[in-house]
């Protein structure tokens, strides 16, 4: 599977921003797929998932209420709708996908978010 992240960029604080990540090759292997952030200077930070199939979602508490992860099954994309955004959301955005539990098979190439206050 190939992921092609895109729709970051620079913002003010309480801002919207929508984030898409765009499938393609083996997508029937896609169990569920993931945004993960990294701020400067900061490990990797799990965001959000979204099982595949079924739709269902989880989200760090930091961003509960604030995102929404979504996907268009038919078009094999997945979107991340991020509203009050924060300075502290600024981070580069990386969507990941996985055929099951265990490591990430496919990764994005990841998209700057930069939120200013």
């Amino acid at each position: 599977v190939q992921l092609q992240a895109s729709g970051g960029g620079l913002v003010q604080a309480g801002d919207s921003l929508r984030l898409s990540c765009a499938a393609s090759g083996r997508t029937f292997t896609i169990d569920h797929m993931d945004w993960i952030r990294q701020a400067p200077g900061k490990e990797r930070e799990f965001v959000a998932r979204i099982m595949w199939t079924n739709g269902r979602t989880f989200y760090v508490d930091a961003v509960k209420g604030r995102f929404t992860i979504s996907r268009d099954y038919a078009k094999n994309t997945g979107f991340l709708q991020m509203n009050s955004l924060k300075p502290e959301d600024t981070a580069v955005y990386y969507c990941a996908a996985s055929s099951g539990p265990g490591e990430y098979n496919s990764w994005g190439q990841g998209t700057q978010v930069t939120v200013s206050s």
